[in-house]
């Protein structure tokens, strides 16, 4: 027997050892999400003979559209199933319902990363389209000049790397992510040495970055914001002095590598959007 529901704070251990399950993530990195954004309307569960065995949290963000408005958008993060369950069409079942309990919320929209390139053919299945794209780029060589840079990174709070964000994103459609969602990215940064939300103010303009720890102990750079396209180049020039372990993978906006999907649960602004049309999402926690 099937129950579907949001979680309950009872349901935080059954959560942790499905994520961990499905997804290999460590201890640090699953509380992280509970420390920082769990509420339990935030989870949902699918339940059968009282016991978890599937689920989706999400994060309440904003589809900023320039020139069309601003919708709330559920995106749907840490989509699992337990192993032993999986073939079942329970996730299938799981986002069916989610869909309804989005609407019941007001909210039009909901995007995803696909943990995995094969899992954009299932998303697609159950009413996902491809999106929201972005360019990931490799600096070489990993040496900066000689001598004091002429700029720092300036480590940035929750608050102030949105607002920073907020102004460098607005002439693109793209994910609004608030203080608390930036919270949890902050705290994943955290897990590793030198991982953190930056800005830098360089002779040419300013920039953003967002640098998160990978399995190797190395940071990605999974955001690179500027508003001068010099900015962008000065800080690339000293970024391996200033994040020693940075090892040259970056992340912009625009570009031509699918990454994130959209699908409206409004049928007038799924008709009215044009599919050809891409958007960043960016900050996604894949």
């Amino acid at each position: 027997m099937y129950l579907i529901r949001p979680s309950v704070p009872a349901d935080i251990p059954a959560l942790r050892q499905l994520w961990k399950l499905a997804f290999g993530d460590g201890d640090a990195y699953v509380d992280n999400f509970f420390h920082t954004y769990y509420q339990p309307g935030r989870v949902l569960v699918l339940e059968e003979n009282g016991a978890v065995m599937s689920m989706t949290a999400w994060f309440d963000t904003q589809f900023a559209v320039p020139g069309q408005g601003t919708y709330r958008a559920a995106y749907l993060y840490a989509v699992a199933t337990h192993p032993h369950a999986r073939g079942r069409g329970l996730s299938g079942q799981l986002q069916a319902w989610a869909d309804n309990y989005f609407r019941a919320l007001g909210i039009p929209a909901v995007t995803t990363v696909p943990a995995q390139p094969s899992l954009h053919n299932f998303f697609a299945a159950h009413g996902f389209r491809e999106c929201f794209v972005h360019t990931q780029r490799e600096s070489h060589p990993l040496r900066a000049p000689e001598g004091t840079p002429p700029f720092s990174l300036e480590p940035l709070s929750p608050e102030d790397y949105a607002a920073l964000r907020e102004e460098l994103l607005s002439p693109l459609p793209h994910i609004v992510l608030d203080r608390e969602a930036l919270a949890c990215q902050a705290g994943a940064c955290a897990l590793t040495p030198g991982g953190g939300l930056y800005a830098a103010h360089t002779p040419w303009g300013r920039t953003l970055v967002c640098a998160e720890g990978m399995e190797d102990s190395s940071l990605l750079v999974k955001e690179l914001l500027s508003d001068q396209p010099g900015a962008e180049s000065a800080l690339l020039e000293w970024l391996p002095r200033l994040l020693p372990a940075w090892r040259g993978t970056y992340r912009v906006p625009r570009g031509n590598i699918p990454f994130g999907m959209l699908k409206w649960l409004d049928p007038r602004l799924e008709q009215n959007w044009d599919w050809t049309s891409t958007a960043y999402l960016g900050l996604a926690f894949d």
